[in-house]
């Protein structure tokens, strides 16, 4: 069946509806094929003052310093010590081990909710370490590597997990969303992408004070189709604000792959509409990650604006505890995928350098293993997600307002008296 159009014959059902494909389904053989994986050390490292669009081969590509065999080649390859990379070896081990404790518990229903990073645990704890510790992080799920790093206690945040009288959000948050004032640590929240204009409007303000502090803020491929990531980019970008802007691209919104948010290209290059130097890195090299995370960070303090981050990774296990992606994606993907685990990436760096073995990597596995068993047991002293002790249900009126209002403080008396 055809129609004319000016003179010209065109088919009626030419026009078809694009439905993007997911890296598998059930049932199906994952294949990562399609990936285009640049050979580590391909990329240059340009100045700090470089142009937007002079950054799309980054945009495109993707930072890449460890290769195959686990040595650090390139422009990128960062000048640590092997005291530094063992210590984020050793950050990484223990969050995964703090993740595997944590979701046991979930399971035999000591509390109610957990996310685990498994696989990307470079992300947070890379980007950590290369940030100064007067920066403010706002994160978004799966960077519990960046509490690691600042030093914040276990104990704490297994008490915000169970909620129980040593949860310092008061029970008022749900398990996993912390936050650590000290630790410059924003409260994580469900609003995902509220995250980034949170950060560019803190960015703003510290450049505005004369500060030298950054901004760095995360979310996820799916949140990326938020009208929040615009709105911030397009305020990062006009008032150039000092701001690390990431997204942490793990191929998984939940059950929705990411090729339902990249429209057809790397989600760095979407920075580059915005005037925004953009790059693309390997979110498994934990050398790569520091690299450009270090760069960026000395782009800000230098007055050069924001920088634009996709972070490319694999989420290994399900979008949480709440979750079974045995129900949307094959079964076999993880192991499919082509850039590997950033635990071993790491540790055979530090193996090929004389600097790690076998032995130490599972004597220290043990170690973080048993001393996360015994902050739980720290922990649940404090009070147990089913006995507490809690937070009184009174303390819900505090801490909200600088001075509480007299209607407020009139239902806090009855609550008491109740009580």
């Amino acid at each position: 069946m055809t129609n004319s159009v000016d003179g010209a014959a065109v088919s009626a059902y030419a026009s078809k509806l694009h439905i993007p494909r997911a890296s598998s389904r059930p049932g199906e053989t994952s294949d990562f094929q399609s990936l285009a994986i640049p050979p580590a050390g391909s990329l240059r490292q340009p100045p700090l003052d470089v142009s937007p669009q002079d950054t799309a081969d980054l945009a495109h590509g993707m930072v890449r310093v460890l290769d195959d065999e686990g040595r650090a080649v390139g422009a990128w390859a960062p000048e640590l010590t092997p005291r530094q990379l063992r210590a984020g070896l050793r950050h990484m081990l223990h969050v995964r081990a703090y993740d595997e404790r944590m979701f046991r518990m979930q399971r035999q229903g000591k509390l109610s909710f957990y996310m685990k990073c498994t696989g990307e645990e470079a992300v947070a704890v890379a980007q950590a370490m290369a940030l100064e510790d007067g920066d403010m992080l706002f994160p978004t799920y799966r960077q519990q590597g960046l509490l690691f790093v600042r030093g914040r206690p276990l104990v704490d945040m297994m008490c915000h997990c169970i909620s129980n009288a040593g949860d310092n959000l008061k029970g008022r948050q749900m398990p996993v969303f912390y936050s650590w004032k000290q630790g410059n640590f924003f409260s994580i929240s469900g609003n995902l992408a509220t995250q980034y204009s949170q950060a560019v409007g803190w960015a703003m303000a510290s450049a505005y004070k004369g500060e030298d502090h950054i901004a760095a803020a995360w979310v996820g491929d799916g949140s990326t189709a938020e009208a929040d990531v615009h709105n911030a980019m397009l305020f990062a970008a006009t008032y150039r604000a000092p701001v690390l802007l990431n997204v942490v691209n793990n191929q998984w919104a939940i059950s929705t792959p990411q090729s339902f948010a990249s429209t057809g290209t790397t989600f760095a290059a979407r920075g580059l509409g915005f005037n925004i130097p953009s790059l693309r890195v390997d979110g498994n090299d934990f050398l790569a990650v520091y690299a450009v995370t270090r760069w960026a960070a000395a782009r800000a303090r230098a007055g050069h604006g924001p920088t634009f981050v996709e972070l490319f990774t694999y989420r290994v296990e399900g979008h949480s505890t709440s979750d079974n992606p045995a129900g949307y994606r094959s079964s076999d993907e993880a192991a499919a995928w082509p850039l590997g685990d950033p635990i071993e990436r790491l540790k055979q760096h530090l193996v090929n350098l004389g600097e790690w073995s076998d032995e130490q990597h599972t004597a220290l596995a043990a170690e973080l293993q048993a001393s996360v068993a015994g902050d739980w047991k720290r922990a649940i002293a404090l009070g147990t997600l089913e006995d507490g002790p809690h937070w009184p249900v009174e303390s819900m009126f505090e801490d909200v307002f600088k001075e509480i209002p007299e209607h407020l403080r009139r239902q806090q008396e009855k609550v008491r008296a109740k009580s």
